[in-house]
């Protein structure tokens, strides 16, 4: 079996995030996000429901390189179920953060004000209603201090100081991870702040903290982030992503 990359263990925190969700939709974004998500249902959490990409739930989802194999379509989902899911809280999405703070407010629409903004990005897309309606995680490739941010130029995702003052409006929001190329973290503190829940094997707590714009909460001894088994790996090496997309994404 190849030797396990730092990609490979972004997969699997990725794919440990949607551990005891059950029977919900997965969804995500980026080519790391859907190898961990894939490994998810192949492995520890086979409920979980994931499409081809249009309307079909499959039995067992598409690769994200190599051929596509037969597989067994379950059910029809046509986007007007999507929303069904989304608003009730049945589904679990990994989405892009190009700035972040230390609440969870995401921003992917603009960097620099709204009105004249530097940079125009992808704009809100969905990220309001996902943040708002179901559980949500954050995949970060490049870790920095201009995507790990004090305040967010513009708020696409609904973090958990916003969504606090908001009330019953916000029920169904929880942010569950983030994980970037440099370490896993979560909320799970008093006040809902980020906490760096483990580091990646040849990286250091400082290191992080250097590449973080705001302080981030840290508990003891950080844990190492954990490789995958030879199980895990042998999925995403034969199954998931035999080509080796993920390392355009973290290219060690």
């Amino acid at each position: 079996m190849a030797e396990c990359t730092r990609a490979d263990v972004c997969a699997v925190a990725v794919a440990d995030a949607f551990r005891g969700d059950g029977e919900i939709l997965a969804s995500s974004f980026g080519t790391v996000p859907a190898i961990g998500a894939r490994l998810a249902k192949m492995t520890f959490e086979p409920d979980l429901l994931m499409t081809d990409g249009t309307a079909t739930l499959l039995e067992e989802p598409l690769p994200v390189s190599g051929d596509p194999p037969e597989t067994v379509a379950e059910a029809w989902l046509p986007f007007r179920s999507v929303f069904e899911l989304l608003w009730n809280g049945k589904r679990h999405i990994v989405m892009v953060a190009s700035q972040i703070d230390r609440f969870g407010n995401q921003n992917f629409s603009c960097i620099g004000p709204h009105e004249k903004p530097k940079a125009q990005l992808l704009g809100m897309r969905g990220a309001p209603g996902n943040t708002l309606s179901h559980k949500t995680s954050y995949w970060v490739p490049n870790h920095s201090t201009r995507t790990f941010v004090e305040k967010v130029d513009c708020v696409s995702g609904v973090g958990n100081d916003r969504a606090r003052e908001l009330g019953a409006v916000a029920r169904f929001h929880s942010l569950c991870r983030v994980v970037s190329n440099l370490g896993v973290f979560d909320f799970e503190t008093p006040d809902r702040r980020m906490r760096l829940r483990s580091v990646h094997p040849g990286v250091g707590v400082d290191e992080v903290r250097e590449q973080t714009g705001f302080e981030l909460v840290i508990e003891g001894d950080v844990p190492e982030s954990r490789a995958p088994s030879d199980e895990e790996l042998r999925w995403i090496r034969e199954a998931i992503d035999p080509e080796g997309f993920a390392k355009n994404e973290v290219p060690f």
